[in-house]
């Protein structure tokens, strides 16, 4: 059984890889992109992977392929329908980082609400120093008690941080994107309503066609001039020049980001000239790579690894 994991470096080289050795042997790769990916997973029973393509023209000289492991939860860069038709499972790994990405949505929105980049700054700056009082509050902050909180997006991270904002005070409303949501903890509401309500919105739902551009020229004209956006889903549910005239023209008041339209970050993208920190923070996808979510990946694709190895179909999307 020979084992190859395309992307290695994705699980952190912090984080032990040993358990796949107990399955066979074991080729693991720094980084894999679509040039090379095919030739390396030609003799492989067993591919872990994460962005690396998966799809015909990687596999079709693929063989002994048994099986893809996903190093996350989404499965965009599978052909889930080829995959199907050769007989190659897809497993992936669910709410292995619920608690982290929740926890790095309310970072991203404590900091901007409270202009916490500022008052670092004017602290470290010498400017404290130089008053002659005891306290400065020059920008202007709210409390979230009695705020509204929007989510797109109530599944496991949604609800988490649903039930976050409620403890900071916030109403929670939320809309599906779906339209299949059985939440019936939070309001349910259209759009339009999320919108022009939510004093934070938090984006925590899959890319789709439903979803894709979601946030345009036309929700940001909606919206409060005070509200603040946090996107941990992903990039394209953002439209990224939308979103900079939003922010230049103070449309809204903030934005935290930890994805992107394209990853990394195109060097031409209009938000890098968006220095101002208490207007938006980027992190570098990485709301869900604590080490224990990392390590907990680990382990899962290993179960599910040996799961499959029993005949158990643990985690397999296409059925």
């Amino acid at each position: 059984m020979k084992l190859v994991v395309l992307e290695r470096n994705s699980a952190g080289t912090d984080i032990d890889v040993s358990c796949f050795e107990k399955f066979g042997e074991v080729v693991c790769y720094p980084n894999t992109v679509a040039n090379n990916t095919a030739e390396r997973v030609k003799d492989a029973d067993i591919i872990i992977a994460n962005k690396a393509p998966m799809n015909e023209t990687t596999l079709k000289d693929a063989s002994n392929v048994k099986l893809i492991c996903l190093f996350a939860t989404g499965f965009d860069n599978v052909d889930l329908s080829y995959c199907k038709n050769r007989g190659i499972k897809v497993a992936n790994v669910v709410n292995y980082c619920t608690a982290t990405v929740a926890q790095h949505t309310l970072l991203l929105a404590l900091a901007l609400s409270e202009k916490i980049a500022f008052y670092d700054n004017y602290v470290k700056s010498g400017a404290y120093s130089a008053q002659d009082r005891f306290s400065n509050f020059d920008r202007t902050f709210y409390d979230l008690e009695g705020k509204t909180w929007g989510i797109v997006g109530m599944g496991t991270i949604g609800r988490r941080v649903a039930g976050l904002a409620q403890a900071f005070g916030c109403k929670v409303v939320f809309y599906s994107a779906s339209g299949q949501s059985s939440c019936t903890d939070y309001e349910r509401v259209e759009f339009d309503r999320l919108l022009q309500e939510s004093d934070i919105l938090s984006l925590h739902c899959p890319l789709s066609d439903r979803t894709r551009g979601l946030l345009n020229k036309d929700a940001f004209a909606k919206m409060k001039n005070t509200a603040i956006l946090v996107n941990v889903a992903r990039g394209p549910v953002v439209d990224t020049q939308a979103l900079y005239d939003a922010l230049v023209s103070g449309q809204i008041a903030g934005a935290g980001l930890d994805v992107l339209e394209q990853e990394p970050m195109a060097k031409d993208n209009p938000l890098a000239q968006i220095k101002d920190s208490t207007k938006l923070i980027i992190t570098p996808h990485m709301a869900w790579a604590s080490l224990e979510s990392r390590t907990h990946l680990v382990e899962e694709v290993a179960k599910n690894i040996e799961a499959f190895l029993h005949g158990e179909n643990r985690n397999v999307v296409n059925l």
